[in-house]
């Protein structure tokens, strides 16, 4: 059974922070709260935990293509391949904020990663995701969490994901209520920004 955890966004309490971490260590699932809906993630680097994300969705992990979040741009080049100037300006535009980002990954990967040609990069604009990564000292591989219910793609009550996913994860953060439109996705690993979906982040930024 999972455990509801409620979380501040504009001050996240440091122990609550540091309990979460604890989990993912440990190879736990998070649902947590970012600037667009709320995501499922767990420690990039646990294999394990990887896996049970994938099975939860439905697909094998070598075919996965989630989000890495991260805290900031500095440890991108952990993941990404050297990227140019032009490239560079529009992460910096954009970041934190809601897009997702399709970059060429490098030879740096984790393991689990090391055959993707690309890699998704999130930096959200919220405290308690940025607060996760910076203590975990590497990214969370996120994916976002769907509805059934047509009409409502993404669920945003954290008592109604609680309901739906308790049995299913570790730790759910209460963050409040999360927003319903996804992030907008760019690849950026060829010669010109390609939107792949539009979402809650302006393409003012190209």
């Amino acid at each position: 059974m999972a455990e509801l955890i409620r979380i501040y966004e504009e001050n996240p309490n440091p122990k609550q922070i540091t309990r979460v971490v604890q989990a993912l260590k440990k190879g736990g699932l998070v649902i947590y709260p970012t600037d667009t809906v709320y995501g499922l993630g767990c420690d990039i680097t646990n294999t394990r935990a990887l896996e049970k994300i994938a099975r939860i969705k439905g697909i094998k992990l070598a075919k996965a293509n989630w989000s890495f979040i991260c805290a900031d741009l500095s440890n991108l080049s952990d993941y990404v391949r050297q990227i140019d100037t032009k490239t560079f300006k529009i992460l910096k535009r954009a970041l934190p904020g809601p897009y997702t980002f399709v970059l060429p990954g490098s030879s740096s990967l984790p393991r689990d990663f090391k055959k993707k040609k690309t890699v998704g990069i999130r930096i959200p604009d919220n405290n308690i995701a940025q607060a996760l990564v910076r203590e975990l000292g590497n990214p969370i591989v996120s994916t976002s969490i769907y509805d059934e219910d047509e009409l409502l793609e993404y669920t945003t009550d954290p008592e109604l994901i609680y309901e739906k996913w308790q049995n299913l994860v570790d730790i759910i953060i209460d963050g409040g209520y999360g927003d319903n439109v996804a992030s907008t996705v760019i690849d950026l690993s060829t010669d010109e920004p390609y939107v792949l979906r539009e979402g809650k982040g302006s393409l003012d930024i190209l």
